[in-house]
Formats: structure tokens, C-alpha cells, sequence
């Protein structure tokens, strides 16, 4: 086994062992606190950039099969475990984790100390770190700057069209988790998949009957060049945004977004309704928020906050159609608790076109 290192801007050092890819790498450090689902969560494309730490001790031990991922390749700038199993047992498993991030050219280290790296996270902040053959602190570029662009680099570049009877969504596609377009498809929208940078021209051409803005990696600020684009879209058509698609749709109605300190990672965050006082647990992956104080109360009325830091995780927008969350409504991995909210949208867009809908409830 080949020694590998990680490294942090803080100075701190972690020894470990090299899995996957040879390479040595820099990315901003975070980490996820799920206990299942680590396929669903490396393919998550909103941690391009990224190096991911792994909470739940043992990874890789019913391998990687054919279904669970939610993008066609690993877009993790390198993964962090403690404990990743050499043989896994499933009956559907057709490799390693190791062999899967070799083949994947995405570096990783194992038998790392991660309570410790959380605890410097939690502490610190996220940061740079490095993934390194050697635990020279000297060898490591520290002004690097980190993975620009990333959205451009998960999006499509060309629409992609899925066939349904009902009514038809353009989704446009931030670094979308395959469970998203397979939770309208399973309520039988028709579903234009679309790059990231599609205008309100392209979109008027396509005739929706509705858009959803997905989730994705990187500052939502970066994409500033297009707030006035998403802001036609989404006055034009019912919207349902989620995660960074929440995010810019509050950037394009003049809201302000902020860095958390380590962010939201993981499938047991506590989400309060607060027209119902009920609480759902969710799933999430963001470092951004929406700024609370920033949020105008003429246009928009906040819908979700987090039980824990009281963050906002939704808005309502008062005389148009558009609903948004920062959680992950399709739960891949987590729990379904708030899945409802793709049948809540699709009635929006039912009542919108003056057609009869049901009410619907969770």
C-alpha cells in the first residue's frame, strides 16, 4: 500500500493510504455525515471542486453497481475515508470503490483519521487541502486558486429530450441528480433537459408548461451573468428551484447569498414548513445560503428555515408561481419525507393552466 497525505491550508497534516487515481490534487474541504448512499453521493455532481470526507466509518461494502448514480461520472476533486472495504458484498456490485476511482481518474486516501479533518472543518471552516504523495507543505501551491466554472463543466451542452403525457418541464440542468428528472418522469412530465446558459428566447421555443432550476456546484454568484435570464424564465413559466436553483432565483430577485461555515452535508437535516409548523427531515449538500435580511418580503415569503442554525431552506414567491427549496426533495440518498413537493409543483403548474387538481399533502 502506497502512503498518501493530506494536506491543509490550516498546516495540519493527515496521514493515510493512496486509493484510486495516482494524482495529486486541490480542492476545497468538506464533509458529508450520511450513513448510506455513498454511490448516490460521489456522483453528485454539485461536488465538483470538491474533496469529500466520508463520516460513516465504513465505505464500499456492497461495492458499485449499474443503478445508483446520479451522474454519469465522479466529479469530486478526491474522497477521504477512514475504513474502505476491499471486498464488498452484493449481489449487484461489479466493482471496488477503489477500482471505480482509479477508472474514474479521481485520487482518494483511506485509513485516514476523518473525525479529526471534520473536527478541523468544523472548526476552521471549509478550506483548501491537497491530496499529495508527499507531506512537504512547501511542494503545494497554497495561491492556487480553486476550480472555477464548475457549472459549465457538470452541465450539458445540448438539450435532451424525455417523452411524457403530461405536462412538459424544462429543466435546466446545473449539474441535475439523475433522481430529479426520474421523480417528474415518474409522474409522467415530459422533461427537456437543458444546459445551464439557455436563454428565455430558447426556452419560449420549447413551450413548457413549466421549468425547474436544479442543483449544482460552486458560488451562485459566479453565475451573476445570467440573473436576468432566470429572472424572465422564471416570471414567465411556474418554477420549482432546488438547491443552487433556489439560490439563484433569490440572486435574481435581488436577494443576497452567504457562505456557511461547513456547510449542510448529509441526510438527516431537520427542515420546519413554516405555514404547517411541521418538520421533515431532508437531504442536502450546500456551502450557500440565502441571506434571511435580504430576502424582500413584497416579492417573496420565506416558506422552509433549518431547525438547527435557522437558515433559510425555501421560498414562496407572493403573486407568482415559483417555489423553491434548499434541500433535496429527491432524497438520493436520504429520506422521501418532503418528495411530495414535485407533486405540489406539478399541480402549480396544472392550476396555472386552469386545469382541476388534487391537494396534496405529506
Amino acid at each position: 500500500m502506497k502512503k498518501g497525505y493530506l494536506l491543509l491550508e490550516s498546516g495540519q497534516l493527515f496521514p493515510g493510504v493512496r486509493v484510486g487515481a495516482s494524482s495529486s490534487v486541490i480542492g476545497e474541504l468538506v464533509f458529508n455525515t450520511s450513513m448510506t448512499g455513498y454511490q448516490e453521493i460521489m456522483t453528485d455532481p454539485s461536488y465538483a471542486g470538491q474533496i469529500m470526507t466520508f463520516c460513516y466509518p465504513l465505505i464500499g461494502n456492497y461495492g458499485v453497481n449499474l443503478h445508483d448514480n446520479e451522474n454519469a461520472k465522479i466529479q469530486m476533486q478526491g474522497v477521504l475515508f477512514s475504513n474502505l472495504c476491499e471486498l464488498p458484498s452484493h449481489y449487484q456490485s461489479i466493482k471496488t470503490v477503489d477500482e471505480w476511482l482509479k477508472q474514474s481518474g479521481v485520487p482518494g486516501l483511506a485509513t485516514i483519521d476523518t473525525r479529526a479533518v471534520v473536527k478541523a472543518v468544523r472548526e476552521r471552516g471549509t478550506m483548501k487541502a491537497a491530496i499529495s504523495d508527499s507531506p512537504d507543505f512547501s511542494l503545494i501551491d497554497w495561491k492556487q486558486p480553486l476550480p472555477q466554472d464548475m457549472v459549465a463543466k457538470v452541465s450539458t451542452s445540448k438539450m435532451t429530450v424525455y417523452e411524457g403525457e403530461g405536462p412538459h418541464i424544462a429543466l435546466f440542468d446545473y449539474g441535475y441528480k439523475k433522481s430529479m428528472l426520474k421523480a417528474l418522469l415518474a409522474e409522467g412530465c415530459k422533461v427537456t433537459v437543458v444546459p445551464f446558459d439557455t436563454s428565455s428566447a430558447a426556452i419560449a421555443e420549447l413551450h413548457p408548461d413549466g421549468v425547474m432550476l436544479s442543483n449544482g456546484p460552486g458560488d451562485p454568484i459566479q453565475l451573476q451573468p445570467l440573473f436576468g435570464e432566470i429572472k424572465k424564465i422564471t416570471s414567465s413559466y411556474p418554477t420549482l428551484g432546488i438547491c443552487l436553483g433556489h439560490q439563484l432565483i433569490a440572486l435574481a430577485y435581488g436577494a443576497k447569498t452567504g457562505k456557511l461555515l461547513f456547510g449542510h452535508r448529509g441526510a438527516n437535516h431537520p427542515v420546519k414548513e413554516l405555514k404547517t409548523g411541521k418538520v421533515w427531515m431532508t437531504s442536502q449538500n450546500h456551502s450557500y445560503v440565502v441571506e434571511k435580511e435580504s430576502v424582500n418580503s413584497q416579492n417573496f415569503s420565506i416558506s422552509y428555515l433549518n431547525v438547527n442554525d435557522g437558515s433559510v431552506e425555501g421560498l414562496s414567491h407572493n403573486t407568482l408561481p415559483i417555489e423553491t427549496v434548499q434541500f433535496h426533495p429527491e432524497a438520493h440518498p436520504g429520506p422521501d419525507d418532503t418528495h411530495p413537493i414535485f407533486l405540489k409543483f406539478i399541480d402549480m403548474i396544472k392550476q396555472n393552466k386552469g386545469e382541476v387538481t388534487h391537494a396534496v399533502t405529506y
